[in-house]
């Protein structure tokens, strides 16, 4: 089916152009030109392509307005953390995920890269009917709020650097890394030539898997040409951990271990060494910066100018979920720059929103999104230029350091009209999210 829509503004490779008329043929663009809209839909305002969020724990969310009370720290938050994993089946976490996703909708996001460690029952015990039940719940979810997802399968073997899993983690491991695969090779396979779906791997981090475990992940990469996740040094007590255990940094035993690469996606990456930055460069590896939940857990500000400046390409993710806005990620990486160094203009508006977009929906394994070209994914995000956050503003710099995702009114993902006047094709997102969440308390 065809489709034109015209966009009062549109964000194409060669910068902002007004009176830009978009051809949608199924779920790909086909055409685009500038002229009058004619009987094409209107989309006022500014129309970027899909953002990517990278990083997703769709369950984090549950945590939202309940661990910021009182004091704490990361491991503090983990503790409340588990106790919402507990309590999730794949029927929970299905409508959890839905409501989720579908706020991801709402804020512009097209794409989603779920870090999916949650995958078997109470004390590790795998569903008899099918081992990928959790698995499957996340995908129908991302179906249903009209998101496309690399639902990155998590390795995760240890509660710590030589601690065995206890409790609630049972549920993240498969034994070794070898069953790991056999696991995922079975959820690949599930879902092989499904062009909304990509079925991508992670090394939870160095604290979860040994190092000696870590090839069975890379090598299931490899042989399926699919994206690498890894937490990476997210935490100054991991550093020292695996220094002490490794005499190396997490960084270089991942290095080691041929885990990073043009197909991985280091996470957090907070704590970095120089040698770290040069490693992650060279090397071509992905960061995820996640500004939102590194303020929320005061994990600290990543270097991650310095590690763009030695080849990095650099992602954005909502991660906890503190927040779903990844206009807010992305100037809040900027911002981050500036409270470290104590100047401006570390990073323009356009590179920002590739980072959100383009360059996000590559590292999932989707370099055929992010852009508004003929051929690419028919992702249309259209962001009003007249709310009261943006009125007086133009351009991309309206989008990345004025707008909200509030001020997202219309989405079209892969051709698909899912969110339109600022609601979601599902209806009250609010009521899903406040239904999912109350269930699990």
């Amino acid at each position: 089916m065809s489709l034109t829509y015209w966009c009062e503004r549109a964000w194409l490779p060669d910068g902002v152009a007004d009176d830009v008329l978009v051809e949608i043929d199924g779920t790909r663009i086909s055409r685009i030109e500038q002229g009058p809209p004619g009987s094409a839909e209107r989309l006022p305002g500014l129309t970027i392509p899909g953002l990517a969020n990278a990083h997703s724990h769709a369950f984090h969310r549950a945590l939202r307005g309940t661990t910021q009370r009182g004091q704490g720290d990361f491991w503090t938050w983990r503790e409340r953390m588990y106790e919402v994993a507990a309590r999730l089946d794949p029927r929970s976490y299905q409508r959890l995920a839905t409501a989720v996703y579908a706020e991801m909708a709402l804020a512009g996001i097209t794409c989603v890269g779920e870090f999916h460690y949650l995958h078997h029952d109470q004390g590790g015990r795998p569903y008899p009917d099918d081992p990928n039940a959790m698995g499957h719940a996340l995908i129908r979810a991302a179906r249903a709020a009209g998101l496309r997802i690399t639902l990155l399968d998590t390795c995760y073997l240890s509660g710590g650097i030589g601690v065995p899993l206890s409790d609630v983690q049972l549920r993240f491991g498969d034994g070794d890394s070898e069953r790991w695969a056999a696991r995922a090779e079975l959820l690949a396979a599930a879902y092989e030539g499904q062009p909304d779906v990509e079925i991508g791997a992670a090394i939870h981090s160095v604290r979860a898997v040994p190092p000696d475990q870590m090839p069975a992940v890379a090598e299931f990469s490899h042989r399926h040409a699919a994206p690498l996740h890894v937490h990476v040094s997210e935490q100054r007590a991991e550093n020292t951990a695996c220094v002490e255990m490794y005499a190396a940094t997490p960084v270089q035993v991942l290095h080691e271990r041929g885990a990073l690469g043009p197909r991985s996606t280091a996470v957090h990456a907070t704590h970095l060494t120089d040698v770290d930055i040069e490693l992650l460069g060279q090397s071509g590896t992905y960061l995820c910066m996640c500004p939102t939940t590194e303020r929320d857990l005061a994990d600290g500000i990543g270097p991650a100018r310095a590690a763009a400046d030695r080849g990095a390409r650099i992602t954005l993710g909502s991660d906890s979920h503190a927040v779903i806005d990844l206009f807010e990620e992305a100037r809040g990486m900027e911002l981050n720059e500036r409270l470290a160094s104590s100047k401006r203009g570390h990073w323009p508006a356009a590179d920002l929103l590739a980072a959100a977009t383009g360059e996000g929906h590559t590292s999932l394994g989707f370099p055929d999104a992010g852009l508004l070209v003929p051929g690419a994914w028919a992702d249309l995000v259209s962001v009003r230029l007249d709310s009261v956050r943006t009125a007086g503003a133009s351009g991309l710099e309206a989008v990345v350091f004025a707008a909200t995702a509030a001020d997202v009114h219309s989405v079209v993902s892969g051709g698909r009209r899912v969110v339109a006047q600022g609601r979601h094709v599902l209806g009250d997102v609010a009521a899903l999210l406040t239904e999912a969440i109350e269930e699990l308390r």
